[in-house]
């Protein structure tokens, strides 16, 4: 249920983008090894501000961004990085050079004075890892406690003015590691299992007709064991990283790690193990930890404990024993740049800072103002919440769109009567619009 309500909302935008086409003239930009298209509108005050929309692989070339942004007067840069559509090739600090090439190409248009990333999804890391390396020089991205480091040639990063997140990802590996089945007891054969810890078993509270109940004793055990299985496979990848620095491996360079049952969310949360899907009452995931802003659907604001209006998704079961939708495949470079975390449990003991993939690391380095939005049917709420919490800048806004699908479009199935979230998309480029406007 919860799939085709992901993709019903991620045709909705598609259809929305492309009715907004007609108010822009967009322009291929080939920008090194990334590409990018160029949305201006085509009425009103030259814009001054230039806005970068970029995700880590996924192709936002015309993501819902780009038009819904320019129509309301602003320059928009929409890129993809020179690993679009390609997990394998990723390194993950490589992406920072493509946002550069970005933010210098609109610094040099003619008006432009003030330039903002736009950080949705996978995008809020890659944005939030740039802005920290700009900010902090690569000291930042080269402390020995992450996992890879970067290279010397992020030095040197031109600053953007501002960063607005919308349903941010606390950092990639973060939802790779809630989307973990920690039921799997040899990486070799996945169908070996500790029934104990099966989400998928209705003596554990799986319900294959609605939402789930996981009682708070086996939540415990299982956020602590995905956190367990990330780290065998994380120490699985440094030994073959290690082996082949010293010629002891048969690839002197990479090699393939493939974790099935371990949830594939490229393309929408299909193949996943993650708790708050199956039971999306979850409050330690899917409700702020105390009154926040809420965007109501008539553009009104009320201040209120919020929790996610997302609808269960028991079909999980099903996808996350796949190949294709359930199961992960990187390289040994990709895998542990940019889709590995240390932790102890998945709920609250992340070593966020073990990943220069992590957005909550990041913002805690950053200065220029940011506003968070948060899609309030979707599962980074409380994320989202205590990114915000932790960020350094002192000029931070947050709210919750009501009703909001993660591509920001219109929960159908959560609606108690039609239309009740028809304005998702509106509220939320009309709320950012305003802010940014207001600073710059």
């Amino acid at each position: 249920m919860k799939m085709k309500s992901w993709l019903a909302g991620l045709m909705v935008a598609v259809a929305l983008s492309g009715a907004a086409f007609a108010q822009s003239n967009p322009l291929y930009v080939p920008l090194g090894q990334a590409k990018a298209v160029l949305y201006k509108p085509d009425a009103g005050p030259a814009p001054h501000v230039g806005i970068i929309v970029m995700h880590r692989v996924a192709n936002y070339l015309s993501h819902v961004a780009c038009t819904e942004f320019s129509k309301r007067g602003f320059t928009v840069l929409c890129m993809n990085s020179r690993f679009d559509n390609n997990e394998v090739r990723v390194v993950w600090e490589q992406i920072a050079l493509d946002v550069k090439a970005g933010v210098e190409y609109l610094k040099r248009q003619p008006g432009i004075t003030k330039v903002v990333l736009f950080g949705h999804s996978g995008g809020a890391p890659t944005m939030s890892f740039y802005q920290a390396v700009a900010e902090n020089g690569v000291v930042f991205c080269q402390d020995p406690k992450r996992l890879t480091t970067c290279a010397d040639d992020l030095a040197g990063l031109p600053r953007a003015d501002g960063i607005v997140f919308a349903d941010a990802h606390p950092g990639f590996p973060m939802t790779i590691l809630r989307g973990f089945n920690p039921a799997i007891i040899d990486e070799n054969d996945p169908g070996k299992v500790d029934p104990s810890l099966d989400p998928f078993d209705v003596k554990n509270g799986y319900n294959p007709k609605g939402e789930s109940h996981y009682s708070e004793e086996f939540q415990k055990r299982y956020f602590a064991g995905q956190s367990a299985r990330m780290n065998r496979i994380i120490d699985r990848a440094l030994t073959l990283r290690e082996k082949m620095k010293k010629g002891e491996h048969h690839y002197r360079d990479n090699d393939i790690v493939v974790i099935a049952r371990g949830g594939n969310p490229v393309g929408g949360p299909g193949g996943v193990a993650s708790l708050h899907v199956l039971q999306p009452s979850i409050e330690s995931i899917m409700a702020t930890t105390r009154p926040q802003k809420l965007i109501r659907n008539d553009a009104s604001i009320s201040t209120e404990i919020i929790r996610s209006v997302a609808v269960p998704d028991p079909s999980q079961r099903e996808s996350n024993q796949s190949f294709d939708v359930g199961t992960k495949v990187y390289s040994v470079v990709s895998f542990l740049s940019s889709n590995a975390v240390r932790s102890t449990n998945s709920l609250d003991g992340i070593d966020h800072c073990s990943s220069n993939n992590s957005t909550v690391c990041a913002v805690q380095s950053i200065t220029v103002p940011e506003l968070y939005l948060a899609m309030g049917a979707a599962n980074f709420i409380r994320d989202s919440e205590m990114t915000y919490d932790l960020a350094k800048s002192r000029d931070k806004d947050f709210a919750v769109i009501e009703g909001a699908l993660h591509p920001f479009t219109p929960c159908r199935a959560c609606e108690k009567t039609p239309g009740q979230y028809s304005n998702t998309i509106r509220n939320l480029f009309d709320y950012a619009s305003k802010w940014i406007n207001a600073r710059y």
